[in-house]
């Protein structure tokens, strides 16, 4: 069996090379278990040709993890539309899609860690407001999940307020969602993306972090520890269910 990690892909050099870093970490996390990384857009190597190369070595058996941290459109059609073309010119390849890394309580320890390295300890926290950026989605859906975890987070973790911010479609943006935290009156406000690997958008978070004057700016999740025994556990959970997740295609 294969664990294959399926990433969006980028134009900026810095997506693959954090990719590429999360995957050694969980190799390591898996011995003897054979990880490859395919890519859907932009980066090579493409995951029909991942799947190809698999495929010519012997594989039959595929589970496949997208490096997604919500339910949203890529997970839900670009990712099964090209696991299933790969099955139809492939005979006797299963590929089974598990689910997203998102939420997971591991990733909320993740943003309070990268928090903590960039100067937003434990100490404090009643007093510091965080945004939570993301990428952002048009589905209405997804936008209701993340400020769930939103609230999720701030229960958890005891900051004074946690507000959701997206870097494309649905305000408010990461200066507004800064603004809004400092009228509220909290000492201090923190910004948290919650996204992997940098980008064009993670790009747009960090500089309305810095317009709008935030205290603390975390970095992305990278190639976090949590984010890699998050990929091992989805992977065990789709290799020992055998099922496959809502509005995924089983192929």
């Amino acid at each position: 069996m294969t664990l294959l990690v399926v990433a969006h892909g980028s134009r900026d050099p810095r997506h693959g090379q954090t990719v590429a870093a999360l995957t050694a970490r969980v190799r390591l996390l898996a011995p003897g278990l054979r990880v490859a990384t395919g890519f859907l857009d932009f980066t090579a190597p493409r995951v029909e040709d991942v799947l190809a190369r698999l495929y010519a070595d012997g594989e039959r058996d595929v589970v496949a993890v997208p490096l997604l941290l919500r339910r949203a459109f890529h997970a839900r059609t670009d990712i099964p539309a090209v696991l299933a073309k790969a099955t139809v010119r492939m005979p006797g390849l299963t590929v089974r899609q598990a689910d997203v890394l998102g939420p997971d309580p591991l990733l909320l320890s993740a943003l309070d860690r990268r928090l903590a390295e960039a100067g937003a300890g434990p100490a404090g926290r009643a007093d510091t407001g965080v945004v939570l950026a993301s990428a952002g989605s048009s589905d209405p859906g997804t936008a209701a999940a993340f400020g769930q975890l939103a609230r999720q987070w701030r229960r958890a973790s005891g900051w004074a307020a946690v507000l959701p911010a997206y870097a494309a479609t649905a305000g408010p943006t990461t200066a507004e969602a800064v603004r809004l935290l400092r009228a509220s009156g909290v000492r201090r406000v923190a910004v948290a993306p919650y996204v992997i690997a940098p980008g064009r958008l993670p790009d747009r978070i960090l500089a309305g972090a810095r317009e709008a004057g935030a205290d603390v700016v975390a970095p992305v999740l990278g190639a976090a520890p949590e984010l890699a025994r998050t990929v091992v556990a989805r992977w065990r959970t789709a290799r020992a269910t055998g099922e496959v997740q809502p509005n995924c295609i089983a192929v």
